[in-house]
């Protein structure tokens, strides 16, 4: 394996033609990406948050390898922007993404995010925190462009000689996440399964379906794990990630227990010795799935007030 460099921007070759596309400091919009190349063939793991970043991406992928100045096959991990607004400059590409995500990625658009952004300053509070999180973005001119092969549970792609396995352990993150191993180079691919030294956040749930996932990648044994946002990760911080999802659930439903409201128990936990992962914020967002997974009758908030009291916590 080729040495490891610090935790930076920009392309990590990982050996054996498999390189990680690194985005610090690994906070919202800021995702990782990954490339897997063999016998002259290229598979790419998601795209990026906006247009610019997507072409750097690419670039530099095709500087380094040949095989990536044409990307044959591109998976989309789930259905968040960050890892699929870029699809349409991989174009000639097949596109695969788990049925679920497919599905999910017709929700929430580049063009719904651009519009958004636009209105940004008729939302408050929750609309100065979508443009403190997001402003740095460009989603004007994103095309959506969705997977044109789908899947449900597992799939097996070749890449020259390499078995690439897609496994999807969604619903958890989002509706229809999908892990992606290398078996024979040791490497997991993992999406927003895995946020390293940053807060996950449940959109969708539930947390046992996370927790399972996580017990999955440990198994796996990896040498080496991308992870959908921060630096490159093992087992160790595999742990650590499901660690938190245990933490959480278990504090969230003594809270429920005993009758104290989402948005007061999302205050009230004790971040403890998660205190110093990015955006801590997400816990709003993570009580209140959790809730609805314990079977709370209340209305959900909508998404406005899920930010504004995410801004609230942020602040």
């Amino acid at each position: 394996m080729a040495a490891r460099k610090a935790y930076a921007k920009g392309l990590e070759d990982l050996g054996g033609g498999l390189y990680g596309w690194l985005q610090p400091d690994g906070s919202w919009g800021y995702s990782n990406a990954g490339l897997i190349t063999d016998s002259g063939q290229s598979l790419l793991v998601d795209t990026l948050f906006d247009l610019r970043l997507t072409q750097e991406m690419l670039s530099a992928m095709a500087d380094a390898n040949p095989a990536a100045r044409s990307i044959d096959t591109l998976v989309n991990t789930h259905a968040n922007g960050d890892h699929c607004y870029g699809n349409q400059l991989v174009s000639g590409a097949t596109i695969i993404a788990s049925r679920a995500s497919a599905e999910e990625m017709e929700l929430v658009t580049g063009p719904i995010m651009a519009e958004m952004l636009r209105n940004a300053g008729d939302l408050g509070e929750a609309g100065a925190f979508l443009e403190r999180i997001f402003g740095a973005f460009d989603f004007e001119g994103i095309v959506s462009t969705p997977p044109n092969e789908t899947f449900d549970g597992e799939l097996v792609r070749q890449v020259g000689d390499k078995a690439v396995h897609l496994i999807e352990v969604g619903p958890a993150h989002t509706r229809g996440d999908v892990l992606v191993h290398v078996p024979d180079d040791g490497a997991v691919f993992t999406g927003d399964i895995l946020f390293i030294d940053g807060t996950p956040i449940i959109w969708e749930g539930p947390v046992g379906n996370w927790i399972q996932a996580c017990d999955r990648i440990i198994k796996m044994n990896p040498r080496i794990i991308v992870p959908g946002h921060g630096p490159l990760t093992d087992i160790q911080g595999v742990a650590s990630m499901r660690d938190y999802l245990v933490y959480i659930r278990d504090e969230a439903r003594r809270r429920y227990d005993a009758g104290m409201p989402a948005a007061e128990a999302a205050r009230d936990i004790a971040l403890d010795d998660y205190s110093a992962w990015l955006d801590g914020e997400r816990i709003v967002v993570n009580v209140h799935t959790l809730y609805r997974e314990f079977g709370d009758p209340s209305p959900p908030p909508n998404t406005q007030e899920l930010f504004s009291l995410m801004a609230e916590l942020a602040a």
